[in-house]
């Protein structure tokens, strides 16, 4: 379930940055700022336990960012 909905998040991400790359940073950031709070709270469990529990939403947040910075990098060599 939480698989599907970061897929959805980035494709979503993707095709807004494609067609008003100025307007996706903000709910990029917005989701990885999300992801982060996620992330930061899993890292509190102790031990070896915290990396596994935050790793994720690490994950995540790094696939959002790619996939935002795709769809601009895309747009930007587009011949129009």
């Amino acid at each position: 379930m939480i698989i599907a909905a970061v897929i959805g998040v980035c494709v979503v991400l993707a095709v807004l940055a494609f067609f008003v790359p100025r307007f996706s940073r903000h709910p990029e950031r917005g989701t990885q700022r999300t992801l982060g709070v996620g992330a930061r709270a899993g890292g509190k469990a102790p031990g070896i336990l915290g990396r596994i529990f935050s790793k994720p939403f690490h994950t995540s947040s790094r696939a959002v960012g790619r996939s935002g910075s795709a769809g601009r990098r895309t747009r930007r060599r587009m011949p129009f």
